[in-house]
């Protein structure tokens, strides 16, 4: 009989459940199977939560461009990503800085130097993200910061609703950054970051679950405060997901790899980053089949599992780690968690907000901030934002 290689035994021990105890059976759809049962863990001390949470807006503050920004394209290495300037770093820059602006204002509260280092930050945004676009043809990465921006946008409403000059002016940036998403949809709905195909004005490149499901949680929160969402738009990027989703909720990486379905990126360590803000942003525009039994069989796999995610993290190569995980989906993936464990029922969510924060709180560095790829001057602090928005959402009523 031939042996299995040590590759197919990998496989294997991932498709076969882990001997762990399942739901019931009533609240995962069959599809998902028997489900890993993360086991409980014991709630931080509130003290030590606030004082992470404390340390990461201190590092924030501190790293604060003196325009305002946060992030640079220093601290490069040999190995770093395709980047071409100037317009890659503008999406960087504009990304990074959207993500400390939400992370402050949801998390900064009255701290030293935080008012100000907000007011600076939403300058800054107000000003630079009307000039955002693609890099070249190839190199979208303005997604992330169009995305993002309507994230930070739609947070700095709330902070002073009386200034109505100051409203005029967020909404009016919120409905451009609609606009600049309706732009660069790919040509089969979604959204990408790299057109490899014909690099044409509407990106014919492959749609990326992610991506998609990015923007669609902002589209939702721009929905929120009364923004104008075309619903083509939505429309054709959830049918893109539908198209990269599995029956398990697992989700291809893009669409380029929907008939290659067992590839190790496709399976379910290797979307253990996706599947938390596919099934949010799916379920957030009002697909059914995204249910409380979804969103807790992938809370459970995600913190059963955790290792998988993890060991991709810090690793300088994208893709490299085991199912072709990148680290720049730890601290994602994580964020979007936070994010799903919202929308289960209260008396649920204390189990998983402490299995997150036991995640997240050994990571933090020294200085104060986390990071999960070394991506030029930018990483320390995206990290630390989404771990900062992660652990505000830890706190016990």
């Amino acid at each position: 009989m031939r042996r299995r290689s040590s590759w197919e035994a990998l496989i294997l021990l991932l498709l076969t459940p882990l001997g762990l105890p399942a739901k019931d059976a009533a609240e995962v759809p069959k599809a998902m199977g028997n489900c890993p049962k993360s086991k409980p863990v014991p709630a931080p001390p509130a003290a030590e939560l606030e004082a992470s949470i404390r340390r990461g807006v201190e590092f924030l503050v501190k790293r604060q461009n003196k325009n305002g920004s946060w992030g640079s394209a220093h601290n490069t290495t040999g190995i770093d990503i395709y980047a071409p300037v100037p317009g890659a770093h503008d999406a960087f820059r504009a990304g990074t800085t959207a993500l400390c602006l939400s992370a402050l204002i949801e998390s900064g509260g009255g701290e030293p130097g935080v008012p100000a280092a907000i007011d600076r930050g939403e300058a800054w945004l107000l000003d630079n993200i009307g000039h955002l676009r693609r890099a070249t043809p190839d190199a979208i990465y303005n997604n992330w910061g169009h995305a993002y921006a309507i994230e930070a946008l739609v947070r700095m409403l709330h902070r002073k609703p009386d200034d109505a000059r100051r409203v005029a002016r967020i909404k009016q940036a919120i409905a451009q950054q609609i606009e600049m998403l309706g732009r660069y949809e790919c040509v089969d709905g979604g959204w990408c970051y790299y057109d490899m195909e014909a690099q044409t004005q509407k990106p014919s490149g492959s749609s990326l679950s992610f991506v998609t499901a990015t923007c669609l949680v902002a589209l939702d929160a721009a929905r929120s405060v009364g923004a104008a969402v075309p619903e083509r738009l939505v429309r054709r990027a959830m049918a893109s997901i539908r198209r990269q989703r599995k029956p398990d909720f697992t989700y291809c990486y893009g669409e380029y790899l929907k008939y290659a379905p067992m590839h190790p990126v496709n399976l379910p360590a290797g979307s253990l980053g996706r599947s938390q803000a596919c099934n949010l942003a799916m379920h957030l525009w009002g697909d059914k089949s995204v249910t409380e039994g979804v969103f807790l069989g992938w809370l459970d796999r995600l913190f059963a599992r955790n290792g998988w995610l993890s060991d991709g993290r810090k690793r300088p190569i994208p893709h490299e780690s085991w199912f072709s995980v990148a680290g720049y989906f730890f601290y994602y993936g994580h964020y979007y968690a936070s994010l799903c464990i919202e929308q289960i029922p209260l008396a649920q969510r204390p189990e998983y907000q402490d299995h997150l924060a036991r995640v997240l709180l050994p990571l933090q560095e020294k200085d104060g901030s986390w990071w999960d790829f070394p991506l030029y001057d930018y990483h320390q602090q995206y990290g630390t934002a989404f771990a900062l928005l992660s652990l505000r959402r830890c706190r016990h009523p």
